[in-house]
């Protein structure tokens, strides 16, 4: 099990829950990468309305659901560890949003782990 307290990176990527590899859902090829390179944890957020760098606005709210709402796959570990990981998003992530910002960890349990 992976230790984790103090200070750490926190990795936000933004894309579309259209964006793919290799004909599978991008987010889910983030996840199973970071999984693989032993990261601590990975987590995916869909987002219900957001624009970014094509100023298109993509929302949940229109009568025809939009076809590529906002979705952010955020990583929390070791500064070392997220920017080891760093290489492989430069080959992942061809349109979207990558960002570090540093952060304080005050817990990380497992399920299973509370005693």
């Amino acid at each position: 099990m992976t230790r984790l307290n103090g200070t750490a990176l926190r990795l936000t990527i933004l894309i579309g829950d259209n964006d793919t590899w290799h004909h599978k859902p991008l987010c889910s090829e983030i996840t199973r990468r970071a999984h693989e390179a032993g990261l601590a944890g990975a987590s995916v957020f869909h987002g219900v309305e957001g624009f970014g760098a094509s100023s298109l606005i993509h929302t949940s709210r229109l009568l025809s659901l939009s076809d590529n709402l906002p979705v952010a796959v955020v990583i929390v570990d070791h500064e070392e560890r997220i920017r080891a990981f760093l290489p492989q998003l430069d080959e992942l992530v061809t349109e979207g949003l990558v960002t570090l910002d540093e952060v304080e960890v005050i817990r990380y349990v497992g399920r299973g782990n509370h005693g």
